[in-house]
């Protein structure tokens, strides 16, 4: 399996985290579970027109896309269908990092998948005709570095209530939405009104997500991390009130989740960040 990523340049460093790239990806499972982020990602199938998506694990239906989608903030997991993910790319976006390319509200497409052509027209198939053919993976990126800079619809900077925002959410975990609007200088209304318009979430759903993002990433890095001396040092309440959490955004309690990692690495599968390969 090929894997390479690439962060863009400034000014689009700001906005993109990075962009990716996976060939040759192959796992033992059909289905995969994603777990929210509180970004948004742009997909693209360099092998079929086509991507398929679960918006549960219960549904026997899958919605069918084109080989170019934009996925947008999601509150809780969907599934995806990996017999169409042997070679795609993408792009993964900072929070509020997708605003400037959309041309309407991200709350719009909280929760939904919508065929990129939807926003970019036909150049969205074109821009997938070309990374499927494009000669190197370098050739790939610099495309869709391109193809990024020439469809902003806005300015690429933020309202100052959502940069102090975003800031103030990833510095600290305890970090309270109506302390941040008095510190923007904006009512609560307002400042959830422009936070919920660029970032696609509302503020108290964002630093949930967030907060759980922090617990996978540590999930990942320890074999047999301290469940409660976790809640706690991110905010927390308690154990429990992390178990109710991490099952809201995955369905997995932590401890099933890490069970089942376990097993995944066992047997010499790579499992990426964000993703578990699941039978549905």
């Amino acid at each position: 399996m090929l894997f390479r990523s690439y962060r863009p340049v400034p000014p689009l460093s700001s906005f993109v985290e990075h962009f990716w790239l996976y060939d040759g990806y192959s796992p033992e499972h059909v289905h995969e579970r994603i777990f929210p982020t509180g970004s948004f990602e742009l997909v693209f199938n360099l092998r079929d027109d086509e991507l398929r998506i679960y918006e549960s694990s219960e549904s026997v239906f899958r919605t069918r896309y084109s080989g170019a989608l934009v996925s947008g903030t999601y509150n809780g997991f969907f599934v995806t269908d990996r017999t169409e993910g042997a070679s795609v790319m993408g792009v993964h976006f900072l929070p509020g990092g997708a605003f400037p390319f959309l041309g309407f509200s991200a709350y719009e497409l909280e929760n939904t998948h919508m065929d990129l052509a939807t926003i970019w027209g036909s150049d969205a198939e074109e821009i997938r005709e070309r990374l499927a053919i494009a000669p190197s993976f370098g050739h790939r990126f610099r495309l869709l570095e391109n193809a990024l800079l020439s469809r902003l619809r806005r300015p690429l900077e933020h309202h100052p209530a959502v940069s102090l925002a975003l800031n103030g959410f990833s510095e600290n975990s305890h970090t309270v939405v109506r302390k941040l609007a008095r510190e923007a200088g904006v009512s609560d209304r307002r400042f959830i009104d422009v936070f919920r318009s660029e970032v696609g979430l509302n503020p108290k759903l964002f630093h949930r997500v967030q907060r759980f993002q922090r617990i996978l990433s540590k999930v990942h890095r320890f074999r047999e991390p301290e469940w409660e001396q976790l809640a706690l040092e991110n905010g927390y309440f308690d154990q429990s009130h992390l178990i109710r959490d991490f099952l809201a955004f995955s369905g997995f309690s932590p401890a099933d989740y890490l069970q089942r990692l376990k097993e995944l690495q066992t047997k010499g599968l790579h499992v990426k960040l964000n993703h578990l390969p699941v039978s549905k």
